[in-house]
């Protein structure tokens, strides 16, 4: 069993910057993957970014050149740094990881991009 807990979501501008983090309860050194999903209103959950244990990543096309996923071993935390947000990008963002044959998912933090 794995818990993860997500951090830093909240309002901001469109144009603005934030970081999500998400801190897992047990080392991901060798966790593959790890990343974000998201769930704008009223949509289904989509696949954000992810990022393997040895640093590969990849990303949905809407985020690509403004989203970057990072993870810091020693910390077991998950990064996504967001900048140049938009509107669109209003969702309930969801931590991520694979664990052999489980899924875990975080709580989920709200980020609201106002125009």
């Amino acid at each position: 069993q794995v818990q993860l807990v997500e951090s830093g979501g909240g309002l901001v501008q469109a144009g603005g910057s934030l970081r999500l983090s998400c801190a897992a309860s047990r080392s991901i050194f060798s966790i593959n993957p790890m990343g974000w999903y998201r769930q704008p209103p009223g949509k289904q959950r989509e696949l954000v970014a992810r990022i393997t244990s040895n640093g590969n990543t990849n990303y949905a096309d809407s985020v690509k050149g403004r989203f970057t996923i990072s993870r810091d071993n020693a910390k077991n935390t998950v990064y996504l740094q967001m900048n140049s947000l938009k509107p669109e990008d209003t969702a309930v963002y969801y931590c991520f990881l694979s664990l052999g044959p489980s899924f875990y998912w975080g709580q989920g933090t709200q980020v609201t991009v106002s125009s």
